[in-house]
């Protein structure tokens, strides 16, 4: 979230500033033609790779869509790079976008393969080599129910309050299981 606050705090200041410097300046070029062109491009970065930091925070079952996410963001900033190259061959008239264009093209699936390997490879990491929740010492259990004897002849169903108070400490539960674990990292 601090990322997508930092890349609008920027670009209000990027705004601000080309208010101040002559029209034709470098600082107005670079400005329009990185910045302001590629805004949804960079606003769309920030959203991916916020929601691959989303699930990257979540538990071992749900942390698996976590690299995938973070590959496909890693080939939309191999796209804004190759923009600014763009620009650059515009703006100086040299030929350097051509001479990164055919290396980009076999950077960007094999830097979609090593970010989504890395990225399992971390989460098989904290399975296998990370201790146990249960070992740590400073794992702590939030409530414990305990357990309802029933006398003879009542019926085992659960009434809807029943329910209700097992759905809120579900909720409860992993939401605090959350934030363990973003605390953890």
């Amino acid at each position: 979230m601090s990322g997508i606050i930092c890349f609008l705090i920027v670009v209000v200041l990027a705004k601000i500033l080309t208010n101040f410097t002559p029209p034709d300046g470098i600082f107005q070029k670079a400005a329009e033609g990185i910045l302001f062109a590629n805004f949804w491009l960079l606003l769309l970065i920030t959203i991916i790779l916020f929601i691959a930091d989303i699930f990257g925070a979540f538990p071992f079952p749900l942390n698996l869509p976590a690299p995938i996410i973070r590959a496909f963001g890693s080939v939309f900033c191999i796209a804004f790079i190759l923009s600014i190259f763009q620009w650059y061959d515009s703006n100086f008239s040299t030929m350097l976008f051509q001479l990164f264009l055919l290396p980009a093209l076999i950077l960007i699936p094999l830097l979609f393969i090593i970010v989504l390997a890395t990225g399992y490879f971390e989460i098989m990491r904290q399975l296998w080599w990370i201790p146990k929740v249960a070992d740590d010492p400073d794992w702590q259990v939030v409530h414990q129910v305990p357990a309802v004897y029933l006398e003879a002849g009542e019926s085992d169903a659960k009434s809807w309050e029943e329910i209700g108070a097992e759905l809120r400490l579900m909720l409860y539960d992993l939401f605090h299981r959350f934030r363990q674990e973003i605390k953890r990292k």
